[in-house]
């Protein structure tokens, strides 16, 4: 075993400055069991949150130093991360680091349909439930819409658009989807919400036409078309993924250069 030596200097400067209690608000380090978990939920956070922006290069010591976290489970998130797509090798001749995954509009076109066929089994599944299930469900989708339609009418508070559309689409899945197919959507809305909260604002003036979609949706789980509910939670991702490639196509890709 390795003995340390104590460097007189330092020792003196620590009896003058004693190190401070650390702040209360600053989070303990998590259990050795969970501190994957963890690290992996924080960052995927960060980068939905668009507080880690796309092509921001990966330092993993600042990282473990901001999570208060061992660099050990923030190099296994960082990895975990990058096989679900939020991170991504980037190379040069000398040699190569890992980067927040940039915003494209080949990925969001690709995300967006992959999530489009998952919430569209699970909507069969809905229009498949008893119709007093269906009814209720089809009665607090109406009024999730009708808060979409009052912020396109001008009369809403727009900051809501997202957690309004998201939860439209989550009940869906909550209502409809088994737990496999739940996970598969756990696992991907997040990618989806980076392009929302980086673009929705540049996507309100196209709020109308969505809640049109959210309404044929509605129409196809009150009468127990499966069909129709399928395939309208495929065409309002598609047309969602056209909407997105639009503003792109104006403000640019994130994180590409």
């Amino acid at each position: 075993m390795k003995t340390r030596v104590s460097n007189p200097t330092q020792t003196a400067k620590a009896k003058r400055h004693p190190r401070s209690t650390p702040p209360a608000e600053k989070r303990e380090k998590a259990e050795h069991g969970t501190s994957l978990s963890t690290a992996f939920q924080e960052i995927r956070e960060l980068i939905v949150h668009g507080r880690m922006s796309p092509g921001t290069w990966i330092v993993e010591a600042d990282l473990a130093e901001r999570l208060n976290m061992s660099r050990t489970p923030v190099r296994a998130a960082i990895h975990w991360l990058q096989r679900e797509g939020y991170v991504i090798e980037h190379r040069n001749v000398s040699k190569s680091r890992m980067i927040v995954a940039p915003l494209t509009k080949e990925d969001a076109n690709e995300l967006y349909m992959i999530i489009g066929r998952v919430e569209g089994i699970a909507g069969r599944g809905v229009a498949e439930l008893p119709k007093a299930e269906r009814l209720e469900i089809a009665k607090q989708l109406t009024k999730i819409n009708g808060q979409l339609l009052a912020i396109a009418d001008g009369s809403g508070h727009s900051g809501e658009i997202f957690e309004l559309d998201r939860n439209f689409h989550n009940l869906v899945v909550r209502s409809g989807a088994g737990i496999r197919l739940s996970t598969l959507h756990s696992a991907i809305e997040p990618q989806a919400e980076r392009y929302w909260r980086l673009y929705a604002s540049s996507i309100i003036k196209n709020l109308h036409t969505s809640v049109e979609e959210h309404e044929r949706i509605i129409a196809g789980i009150i009468s127990g078309d499966a069909g129709a509910v399928e395939a309208g939670l495929q065409k309002n991702w598609q047309k969602g993924a056209e909407r997105l490639g639009h503003v792109i196509d104006i403000f640019g890709e994130r994180g590409s250069w």
